[in-house]
Parts: C-alpha cells; sequence; structure tokens
C-alpha cells in the first residue's frame, strides 16, 4: 500500500512538474551526504543553494529519497575512514564504533532523524525495492549484503558477496540487485524472488558504481583502477564489451540518460565528468567540475547533472545541453553522495 501511495504521488508530481510541455525546476531538492563534517545539505534547484543542513550521524555516505520525497534513508558508519593511500595494516589499527552503524530514515518536511533501521557492518551504499519493502546494504568490512525489511526495521538475511562490497543497485524491474566487490572485481547478483546469490560477474578492475538502463537490459559498472566501464547483459549475467575512458580516469559514480543513449560518469581524481554516447561506446563531452567527483545524479528531465566533488566541499551543476559548469554550490566537509527528488 505504502509503494502504491509513493507511486501515485509521484506521478501526479510528474504530471504536473510537465504540464505545458515544461519542466518545472523548482520543485525538486537535491540532498548531499557529507561525510566528514556527519551532516546532509539539502540544496534548492533553483537558487542553487543550501537551505537546510541535518545533523545524521558518523560518515554518511550512501543515501536514497522515497518515491513520494516524503523520507529520506543515508548510511552512516562508524568504520573508520581509510583512505586507498593508507596502508591496510595502518587501517586495522584504527578503533571503529560499530554501534554508529546503521540506516537513518529522515523526515524530509521535518529535517529530523526518525528513527536507525540496522544495517549490518560498514553500510556503504545501498538500494531499496519499493515494491517490496526491502533494503539491499553493502556491508563494506563484512563482506557480504543484508536485506532489510524497511516496515519491521529488521535485517532478513545477509548474503556472501565479494571483497569490499560498496555499489548496490536494484533494477528496474525489481528481480535482481547487483553488488560490486572491489577487491576481487566482480558482481554479485541477488535474485529478490529468493533472496539469494544468483551468479557471479567478473568486471573491470575495482568497481564502484552501477547504473542500469532505463529499460533494464544493460548494466553499466564504473571500473576505477580499469579506467573503464564494463557493459553487461543483465538477462544472461553476461559481459557484453567494456568501454575505455581517457588516460588517467577514475570513473566513480555513474548514470544513465533518461532515453537511455548517455552514460554520465565521474572520474574521482582526474577531477572530471564524462557523458558517453552509448551507440558509439565514445566520449562525446567532458567538463571539469572539482577534485575528486564521487556521487553523481540526474535531474528528472536529463538536463542538469549534479556532481559531490569531495575535497573540493562542493557540488557542481552541469547544464546537460552545453555539459558545462553553471553553478558551485558550496556544501558541508567531503560530500561523498547526492541524490534528488524524482
Amino acid at each position: 500500500m505504502k509503494h502504491l501511495i509513493w507511486q501515485t504521488t509521484a506521478l501526479t508530481l510528474a504530471g504536473a512538474l510537465f504540464a505545458g510541455g515544461a519542466f518545472a525546476q523548482a520543485a525538486y531538492k537535491v540532498y548531499v551526504t557529507n561525510e566528514d563534517s556527519n551532516d546532509v545539505s539539502v540544496i534548492d534547484a533553483t537558487t542553487h543553494s543550501v537551505v537546510n543542513t541535518i545533523a545524521i550521524g558518523k560518515r554518511p555516505r550512501g543515501l536514497k529519497l522515497s518515491p513520494d520525497g516524503t523520507r529520506l534513508y543515508v548510511a552512516v558508519s562508524g568504520a573508520p575512514k581509510c583512505p586507498p593511500t593508507m596502508d591496510d595494516d595502518d587501517c586495522e589499527k584504527l578503533i571503529g564504533d560499530p554501534s554508529a552503524d546503521g540506516i537513518a530514515e529522515v523526515d524530509t518536511v521535518s529535517g529530523k532523524v526518525l528513527r536507525v533501521l540496522p544495517s549490518g557492518l560498514d553500510p556503504e551504499q545501498f538500494d531499496i525495492n519499493w515494491a517490496t519493502g526491502l533494503m539491499y546494504i553493502a556491508n563494506e568490512n563484512a563482506n557480504q549484503a543484508s536485506v532489510i525489511d524497511i516496515a519491521k526495521a529488521q535485517v532478513i538475511t545477509q548474503l556472501p558477496t565479494g571483497l569490499e562490497p560498496e555499489g548496490v543497485r536494484v533494477s528496474p524491474d525489481g528481480r535482481v540487485v547487483y553488488v560490486t566487490g572491489e577487491v576481487q572485481s566482480d558482481i554479485t547478483v541477488i535474485d529478490t524472488a529468493t533472496n539469494t546469490v544468483r551468479a557471479t560477474i567478473a568486471v573491470g578492475l575495482r568497481p564502484r558504481d552501477i547504473a542500469f538502463s532505463r529499460d533494464g537490459s544493460h548494466a553499466y559498472i564504473s571500473n576505477e583502477i580499469g579506467a573503464s566501464i564494463s557493459v553487461l547483459d543483465v538477462a544472461n549475467d553476461a559481459v557484453l564489451g567494456t568501454i575505455t575512458l581517457p588516460e588517467g580516469s577514475l570513473p566513480m559514480g555513474v548514470v544513465v540518460s533518461p532515453n537511455d543513449q548517455t552514460l554520465y560518469v565521474a572520474t574521482g581524481r582526474a577531477g572530471k565528468v564524462l557523458a558517453i554516447d552509448l551507440a558509439s561506446k565514445a566520449v562525446v563531452s567532458s567538463v571539469e567540475v572539482g577534485r575528486r567527483p564521487w556521487g553523481l545524479t540526474l535531474s528528472p528531465d536529463g538536463s542538469t547533472l549534479y556532481s559531490a566533488n569531495g575535497p573540493s566541499n562542493d557540488v557542481s551543476v552541469i547544464d546537460v545541453p552545453s555539459f558545462s559548469v553553471t553553478a558551485k554550490v558550496p556544501v558541508g566537509s567531503s560530500p561523498w553522495g547526492v541524490w534528488l527528488e524524482q
């Protein structure tokens, strides 16, 4: 029932926004997790200014918004922050706080945290199957994925994944969930009908994020160390090909255009966002956005991209038609994830 309410609200809103053939950009807000300042910045899409800051918990990273826009979910973690330059032995010496792990549920109207859902150890990214009310969470330090019943606030199962899982995405039809494994460079495929592991797919080096085509037939995996995008056949759990990115690219966040024709890629320490034509598999546009862009999201009409630039402590607003940065919005410390109302 909740899903039907969310879906009806979203469709009603979409109809109002597109009435007369124009998209009312003022209708949405952009949410940004700030990993080092332990909060979420709320950006008004019209004024490109922060209108609220929500204290959320330790190390907020992954985030998702309910279809009706009333609930924001944010992964928080007490695990110590260990950058890629830190030796594993040094990282293991740092003291963590597992009691801080969870998924914070926020009322977007009041800006208050309503509760913290159980998450398993060190939640990083997650996604939600709104039809079933189940949340799928990557537990990076536990090498597993936790499946959570949101309404009951209960862990219903935990599944093995590749080592250091990070990216999580539910397919558009809700039938499968993909989870990236950074260390072994693989994708764990979860069958949502049984909540069991269906397959493991080898991809490029250090996969970080996932985007499905809108029709659900393909998935695109950003391989950070491989400087590439793996293109997957979803129905057959197979790799169709690899898109090689420009030298120096360290791809992170990925998102697909509404017409399934373009893939947008944040290139991490390369400091750019790329546009890839999916028919030719060629990079057709590139723009400098800031230091280490990670999170990437797209406005509902496909006209505006937002990139979270960690060390820059800002979010870049990218006009898609001209592929240029039209604004930079200062946010909290080390912005990581970015999401918006659909």
